[in-house]
């Protein structure tokens, strides 16, 4: 049996004032283990993805605080502390300060949301002039 903690994962990356991620691939799936500092609805990130929006499908459970998602029909749905979720393909994920939740995704979705996600990430940060790391 595999197992993924903050302390043992093999990818750590701190973006600066907006989230810092823990990921590990698993079995076929990428386990994200994510905290939040600041309320961002993160639709530019998915600009370029078809109908500018996540492809990917994650399951997952919020450990603190709450997280949104806007799904393809337009209906915002709030996540909190507690609550277990799914989310499938056609999504915007909305973030809050203070959320921290784990996530399962399937790892080649998820290389595939993180190809689009990185330039757009790069030019956010770039114009807000958020040095990111390895930059």
């Amino acid at each position: 049996m595999s197992k993924v903690s903050k302390a043992t994962a093999s990818s750590h990356q701190v973006f600066p004032g907006l989230v810092d991620a823990y990921e590990q691939e698993i079995g076929g799936w990428t386990v994200s283990i994510e905290s939040h500092f600041t309320d961002m609805d993160v639709a530019p990130f998915f600009e370029g993805a078809p109908n500018d929006q996540c492809q990917a499908t994650h399951m997952g459970y919020i450990l603190k605080g709450k997280f949104g998602v806007r799904r393809a029909d337009g209906i915002e749905e709030i996540f909190e502390a507690g609550d277990a979720f799914v989310l499938e393909a056609g999504h915007i994920p909305i973030v809050f300060a203070g959320c921290e939740y784990v996530a399962f995704t399937p790892t080649e979705e998820a290389r595939q949301q993180t190809a689009v996600m990185m330039p757009n990430i790069m030019k956010f940060a770039k114009e807000r002039g958020i040095e990111l790391p390895g930059q």
